[in-house]
């Protein structure tokens, strides 16, 4: 239901975008809109993971540098039969996290230095079967073109203002099909735009659970992180809206909704479906439970419990500021 409602909306959103082209310059500019939306959804596919990792600042990190962190997302994408994304950590006080890449095979996944200070191993093993739950559902690349659509519809919208009423143009309705294209098209692909996104997160959320093996691992992750992003704002989000769609809460001040308007659902909603999950036996173990005897992942997902000598954690430095490469979490 969820996949056949996300492709109903891009194909809304699609059209959206042809009509007003139309609009704007009637059968030629419908075409031109086409054509436009082609070209930056091309563009989009192969370039968006890097433009989004490269906006907040993300380090790539491995085995060495982050070994804990590492081994976390290793063993996940083992029990949900995917290849190993590559790993980045970012310089934020703000617990979130989002995924990119256009496929399961270029996919990378990011934390905040902030998320790894905030929740335990199992609450960030929770957080990141969600993000890779969003890789395995093609939900990146689809995101991604969706907003792209989205920012081209306001794009042809402020097209229309300084062309679109001019008598020379040619736009078939005149003044209405202006306002149409300035003030109306905007909003419903911004409402497009939001509902997907929504979509999407319920569907990671239960998917996430399945690979990590316990819904409640992620329930008190999105309760932490949701107070976190409440009081700790995410400058490079808040110079960067349109990306607030990719990560696991909202990061964007004052963005607590669940409507029309939210580019995620209700977090007390998403908790309460989690804890209803647990209740009625879902995720109660992960697809593929890793044989690896050097595995933190026994047969119910991440065990950390089973390591007395753990150390108190250590986030590791992004390196933004200097050439020393990230130190491993928890090490």
């Amino acid at each position: 239901m969820n996949l056949m409602r996300t492709a109903m909306l891009l194909a809304f959103m699609t059209a959206l975008f042809m009509g007003v082209g139309y609009l704007i310059g009637g059968q030629s500019g419908m075409l031109i809109a086409f054509v436009a939306a082609a070209g930056m959804n091309f563009f989009s596919y192969w370039n968006s993971d890097r433009m989004v990792l490269s906006t907040y600042g993300a380090q790539e990190v491995d085995e060495r540098s982050a070994p804990e962190f590492y081994r976390i997302i290793r063993d996940l994408a083992r029990n949900a039969a995917l290849p190993m994304p590559k790993v980045y950590l970012y310089d934020s006080p703000q617990p979130n996290a989002f995924a990119t890449g256009r496929n399961p095979e270029n996919a990378a996944v990011a934390a905040s230095t902030g998320l790894l200070h905030a929740l335990t191993p199992d609450e960030v093993a929770g957080v990141m079967a969600h993000e890779l739950a969003h890789v395995q559902n093609r939900d990146t690349l689809t995101m991604t073109i969706t907003a792209t659509l989205a920012g081209a519809i306001s794009m042809l919208g402020n097209f229309a203002f300084f062309f679109g009423g001019r008598r020379d143009s040619n736009n078939p309705l005149g003044m209405a099909g202006v306002l149409v294209a300035m003030i109306v098209a905007p909003l419903a692909a911004m409402l497009v735009q939001m509902a997907i996104s929504r979509t999407r997160e319920y569907s990671a959320d239960r998917r996430g659970a399945e690979i990590c093996g316990n819904p409640l691992w992620l329930a008190s992750a999105l309760g932490k992180i949701a107070r976190g992003a409440a009081h700790i704002p995410n400058e490079a989000a808040e110079g960067h809206p349109a990306t607030a769609h990719m990560f696991i809460i909202n990061p964007l001040s004052g963005e607590r909704m669940d409507n029309l308007f939210s580019t995620h659902p209700n977090t007390e909603n998403r908790i309460a479906a989690l804890h209803d999950m647990a209740r009625y036996g879902g995720g109660a173990s992960p697809i593929a439970p890793s044989s690896d005897p050097s595995s933190d992942f026994g047969s119910t997902g991440p065990s950390f419990a089973a390591n007395p000598g753990r150390k108190s954690r250590s986030v590791p430095n992004t390196g933004r500021g200097g050439s020393q490469p990230p130190k491993g979490p928890w090490s």
